[in-house]
């Protein structure tokens, strides 16, 4: 006689919009089993009986053999008596309880539904809709959990004949796939001009007829819409950088495929694995000698960010284009990207010629995200569609529901309750009244669709960041304030699943510091409770205030003093320098720093790089292009002890080493070369000096400094060979795009204890 058993079984992660219950059914059927299975507002929900063999076979199965794009993270057994069900459905969704369903992120088209747009004799050929279980729209088209099409924006949309059979078929592959349409029943696309006239004729060609003519098309994307133009047409990327106000920043391109992409930029298996991937973000690649690229692209940059299709539009137009195409935020610069049609076509209207548009609307705005691929490991420089808002695993629950504002740039916010950590997408900079709307409006959709009531809420110490005064806004919870580099380090802790003490190595632009002055050049001793200044870069004014941020020349002079007065920098701008210098020796307007942001612009400057930059980081990022990546050679600095206090690294010996070898002609690259290397060896001295005195032997690299990759492989690479433990960014930027993380750590570690 056969025995009979039954089990209740409930599985956590992301396991709604990606096939699961449908894999769940067929997987019960095959093996001859009965029961049902519905998703619930924590995640998916089986019953499950028959032949012991069979429920045991299902219990292994259903996380080896799972969807591609699930993410199972807890699989809860329980055991019942037989309830004598016949067959296996798949039932309503039930919506009651607190929501803990995890929302997928949005998933390039797959390979069937490609096939399929391109067959003529398919339904959905050329439809620019096409989606399936496996891919397409998730996150910026869903307005609650769980997921189903009444709580996405495809609500309106009711499905055909074909498509609802489509839908109740468990054999088919859209079997419960909400966005699921077609051309009788799903969005419409659509060309208008700038003053939101319909165009005749196919949008998809007419648009690739004005591309090569020389305009800028609007194209909506998943997240928002992209201004578009021909990446070789020199004189369409100069007109749009001057409607965008967008002078130097380097633009994306699109490529068609990979081969496409390999014809602009050098790229290897994990380059390839990242364009190719589901998330299909701009891949920071080396730019290819001769590359089909017009100079406005990414001017003074060796560089080039590149991206592939990863809409069935995007196919469509690149297909009909036949070249690489730029594919830039549809924004004017430093404003948030624009979703919604009507604030689209007034706010790009004097951009863009025309729009490529539709009618699905977008929930929830999502910036294309960016990754640069290092020896042997990836760098996240901007985390957004494709990867949010899937959370990130903490090593240890959260005592209280966080809720974490981030910092002012590159702003995220961060949720964490559970094991779970929130990080939102990338939303700019909150100088921009617009961001800050997108901001506020973003944590309450957060909060409302993972059912997060904050209970403490971290935030900066920079009283005029809107971040800190959005957060002591939030009344009935506990406020925590943590210090902006004790957060970059918390970040890459947390990161890492690592709980510290570390030495942490925080190198960025600008924090606002205990003592009243601006970090920047931190050595931390670090853990998620709390820190101890052990060192950093030694102070210099920043002559002008902000001032000195848009002009690196400033910082050059705050360096330099009166030495090498017949460098170029000081002729370039002799006009002010007699000034700047006063401004520096007396402190007024000239707040003192340790950053090693501006010590990167002082060389950048002084190399005749950049005397002026018109995006931020723009200085450090062009020295780091210029460097000679063969170069061996090190500038030198020392580092002193005052007493008890931290240690000192005297930051200025590398500038007037610098100086000094301009002084006696020697290229700016192999000085580029050394400066880098010169920062490299300092820190690796100094972790070595306080490895002596504390006995930590791991060492957390944090900061936007390190988004630099030849300084983080240098420094790497000299940290290593002394015997440290190295940690460093894995799945956050280690820019401000990653503070929030660090705060939501803290504070829980705080809580915890």
């Amino acid at each position: 006689m056969t025995t009979l058993k039954r089990v209740d079984v409930h599985v956590e992660g992301i396991v709604q919009g990606v096939g699961f219950r449908p894999f769940v059914y067929s997987l019960a059927n095959r093996l001859g089993l009965a029961g049902r299975v519905h998703n619930d507002v924590n995640g998916v929900h089986i019953e499950v009986e028959g032949a012991h063999a069979g429920v045991e076979e299902f219990l292994t199965a259903l996380e080896r053999d799972a969807p591609a794009l699930s993410a199972i993270e807890r699989v809860t057994v329980v055991s019942g008596e037989p309830a004598g069900h016949s067959g296996f459905t798949i039932a309503t969704s039930d919506p009651a309880g607190p929501r803990r369903a995890l929302v997928s992120a949005d998933t390039a088209t797959c390979d069937d539904c490609l096939r399929e747009l391109a067959d003529p004799g398919d339904r959905r050929h050329r439809y620019p809709f096409v989606n399936c279980t496996n891919c397409g729209p998730r996150f910026t088209i869903v307005r609650g959990v769980p997921y189903d099409r009444l709580l996405t924006t495809m609500a309106g949309f009711g499905m055909c004949a074909d498509c609802a059979r489509e839908y109740h078929d468990p054999g088919d592959r859209r079997f419960h796939a909400q966005p699921t349409c077609c051309p009788a029943c799903g969005p419409r696309l659509l060309l208008r001009d700038a003053r939101g006239t319909e165009l005749c004729g196919d949008p998809v060609s007419c648009a690739a007829v004005l591309l090569r003519a020389g305009r800028v098309v609007a194209v909506k994307g998943l997240g928002g819409y992209h201004l578009a133009v021909l990446a070789s047409d020199e004189r369409a990327t100069a007109a749009l950088r001057g409607r965008k106000h967008r002078e130097e920043k380097p633009f994306a391109v699109m490529a068609a495929d990979l081969a496409q992409a390999r014809r602009l930029a050098e790229i290897d298996d994990t380059a390839a694995a990242l364009l190719t991937g589901r998330a299909r973000p701009i891949v920071l690649l080396p730019r290819r000698d001769g590359a089909s690229v017009a100079p406005s692209v990414a001017p003074g940059n060796r560089s080039l960010g590149v991206m592939l299709p990863y809409t069935a539009l995007h196919h469509l137009l690149l297909a009909e284009v036949a070249e690489p195409i730029v594919l830039t935020s549809g924004n004017v610069s430093d404003e948030p990207i624009a979703y919604e049609d009507d604030d689209a076509l007034t706010r790009l209207g004097g951009i863009a010629d025309a729009f490529l548009t539709h009618d699905r609307a977008i929930h929830l705005r999502a910036d294309d995200s960016v990754l640069r691929p290092l020896p042997g490991a990836i760098t996240v420089l901007r985390r957004a569609r494709g990867y949010a808002p899937e959370p990130l695993a903490l090593r240890r629950p959260v005592p209280r529901p966080v809720l974490a504002c981030g910092a002012e740039l590159k702003s995220t916010f961060c949720l964490a309750q559970g094991r779970r950590a929130f990080v939102s997408q990338h939303l700019g900079d909150l100088e921009n009244h617009d961001t800050l709307r997108t901001f506020v409006e973003g944590i309450d959709h957060y909060c409302g669709l993972f059912d997060i009531r904050p209970e403490i809420v971290a935030h900066d110490l920079h009283p005029g960041y809107l971040s800190t005064r959005h957060a002591l806004e939030i009344g009935g919870v506990e406020h925590v304030g943590v210090q902006h580099h004790h957060a970059h380090i918390a970040a890459c802790l947390a990161d890492n699943g690592d709980p510290g003490p570390v030495i942490g190595v925080a190198f960025d632009g600008l924090g606002h510091g205990t003592d009243g002055t601006l970090w920047g050049g931190e050595f931390l001793r670090a853990d998620l409770t709390g820190y101890e200044r052990l060192g950093h870069l030694a102070q210099v004014p920043m002559p002008g205030g902000n001032a000195a941020i848009r002009q690196p020349w400033r910082m050059a002079a705050a360096y330099l003093r009166d030495e090498h007065p017949g460098l170029g920098v000081a002729e370039r701008n002799a006009d002010r320098w007699a000034e700047v210098l006063r401004l520096a020796a007396t402190g007024l307007d000239s707040p003192l720093t340790s950053s090693a942001g501006r010590l990167f612009d002082a060389v950048s400057a002084l190399l005749g790089i950049r005397d002026k930059i018109t995006y931020e980081g723009q200085a450090a990022i062009e020295l780091e292009q210029r460097a000679d990546p063969a170069e061996t050679g090190a500038y030198h600095a020392a580092i002193t002890a005052s007493g008890p206090g931290p240690l000192i690294v005297e930051g200025g010996d590398l500038v007037r080493a610098a100086a000094a070898d301009l002084a006696a002609g020697t290229d700016p690259g192999v000085i580029a070369g050394r400066f880098h290397n010169g920062v490299a060896a300092a820190i690796t001295h100094t972790c070595v000096a306080l490895r002596h005195d504390t006995g930590l032997t791991a060492v957390a690299l944090s900061g936007g400094v390190f988004q630099n990759a030849l300084l983080l492989d240098r420094t790497v690479q000299r940290l290593r060979a002394a015997g440290f433990r190295v940690l460093k960014h894995v799945r956050v930027p280690p820019n401000d795009g990653g503070i929030s993380l660090g705060q939501a750590a803290v504070a829980a570690a705080l809580d915890r204890s």
